[in-house]
């Protein structure tokens, strides 16, 4: 019975695909008709054993999907926006919404499809994809699509943005997720470190969570709170849950998922290393702070001017030994008035001390190298960086030091806000760095790097 519906919709989805009705196609098949009420066979499908299970609990939901090139918008709810236009309403405005279908492209949801279902769809995307790549025109290719969504768990909601790039058909492509810093929003901050550029390029996907006014009135990341620091809950729970829907919904590469940030973004992306170890492969920190240095915001003003109190030590903060094999990279301008350069020191230094705690644990300690290399971006900053090798002679820890530069993403676009084009290129080494990290199962079925 489930086969033969199965069958029968999948050929009316063909239909209204090949006819450009895409959304149509995708009702179809989640079992929710045009006309508004759900068929029996939707509800067959939902209780069929088919349907995709998750190990976490949470929705998501895309709002809406925009070509790459996107006018900054604000994310000020702290639950899911609701009412955002039909994905296939087309806007006149240069920066609105965008039809998939005028742009060649096929959509990448398939929230909710059973597992066979889905399969099927995407099949039938690639099948669809193949004739525009077989014409052979010299035409560039169709930019990636910038979708909005929002996520939502048993600790929250939060807003967010997904690139994907034109190259994406369904396969398992790594994720970076990227975390903004205070005042800025995902739109900003894409435009300032040219993230979505290198992943159009080196195909990969991009998320970027909002962090709204009303869980910080500037819109930073609640690094310094003491719920919001800790595993499974807080804005750790939801940013690591947000990241396993996306993962799951868009079938990527579970072993090559990499978290960054800037100022409290940076902050926050210490956190998820250190409180989620089996999720991220690498992290980068750029003008962040250590994790769990302060417990309040009057402990957040001390850290950042500079203050000497001890850093959190792992058995304080309940944090796995595995922590230490989640390989890390740090930027910092030593002219930095916001965030004092010495907390670069010290997040390099919490790296490599729980590191090294870790390696001990497991038994796998051994001679451990460094480099250290000088140089000078074209009419730009001299920069100083210091790479230190594991016992296998793998690069697990980068420091860059940026002379002269302040609180600013090295190498970004002017384009976003808190960018100096003057520094190295921080997101593209960020993704040298990631990109040659990824983790692997051990015998035990423990995720390892």
């Amino acid at each position: 019975m489930i086969d033969t519906m199965m069958t029968q919709r999948m050929e009316e989805a063909t239909r209204l695909t090949r006819a450009g009705k895409l959304n149509e196609a995708m009702a179809i098949l989640q079992g929710a008709m045009p006309g508004g009420k759900s068929g029996t066979g939707g509800e067959e499908a939902r209780d069929s054993s088919d349907f995709v299970r998750n190990t976490f609990e949470g929705t998501c939901q895309v709002i809406d999907e925009e070509v790459s090139v996107t006018k900054p918008a604000s994310a000020e709810s702290g639950s899911c926006r609701t009412g955002a236009s039909s994905a296939g309403e087309a806007s006149s405005s240069a920066f609105g919404r965008t039809r998939q279908a005028a742009s060649g492209t096929i959509p990448g949801g398939d929230i909710g499809l059973p597992s066979a279902w889905r399969d099927k769809w995407r099949q039938l995307r690639d099948s669809m994809a193949q004739p525009e790549q077989a014409r052979g025109t010299n035409e560039a290719a169709q930019p990636g699509t910038f979708a909005a969504g929002c996520f939502t768990n048993q600790a929250g909601s939060r807003d967010y943005k997904l690139y994907l790039p034109s190259g994406y058909h369904g396969q398992a492509l790594p994720l970076v997720v990227m975390l903004h810093g205070c005042t800025q929003n995902p739109d900003d901050f894409a435009a300032g470190t040219n993230m979505n550029r290198l992943a159009e390029e080196q195909r990969f996907c991009v998320l970027y969570p909002a962090q709204p006014m009303t869980a910080n009135s500037n819109k930073c990341w609640n690094w310094f709170k003491a719920e919001d620091q800790q595993r499974e809950g807080g804005e750790p729970a939801i940013l690591a849950d947000m990241t396993r829907q996306v993962i799951d919904t868009y079938g990527l590469d579970a072993s090559r998922v990499y978290v960054a940030g800037l100022s409290a973004g940076g902050a926050m992306a210490t956190t998820l290393a250190m409180t989620y170890p089996d999720l991220y492969a690498a992290v980068g920190v750029h003008s962040g702070l250590p994790h769990g240095v302060a417990q309040s915001l009057p402990d957040a003003l001390g850290a950042m001017q500079g203050g000497t109190g001890p850093m959190a030590n792992t058995s304080s903060t309940r944090v796995s030994a595995s922590v230490s094999r989640v390989p890390a990279i740090v930027f910092h301008g030593d002219r930095d008035t916001t965030v004092h350069p010495c907390n670069a020191d010290r997040v390099a230094a919490q790296y490599a001390a729980s590191r090294a705690a870790g390696e001990s644990a497991s038994g796998r300690e051994g001679s451990a190298g460094k480099t250290v290399e000088r140089g000078r971006v074209p009419h730009g900053y001299a920069y100083t960086q210091t790479s230190h090798q594991d016992a296998d002679g793998r690069s697990c820890l980068e420091q860059w030091v940026i002379h002269g530069a302040g609180h600013a993403w090295s190498g970004g676009d002017a384009r976003g806000t808190y960018t100096d084009p003057k520094g190295p290129d921080a997101a593209k080494e960020m993704l040298r760095f990631f990109l040659s990290h990824a983790k692997s199962a051990d015998r035990s079925g423990r995720s390892t790097l």
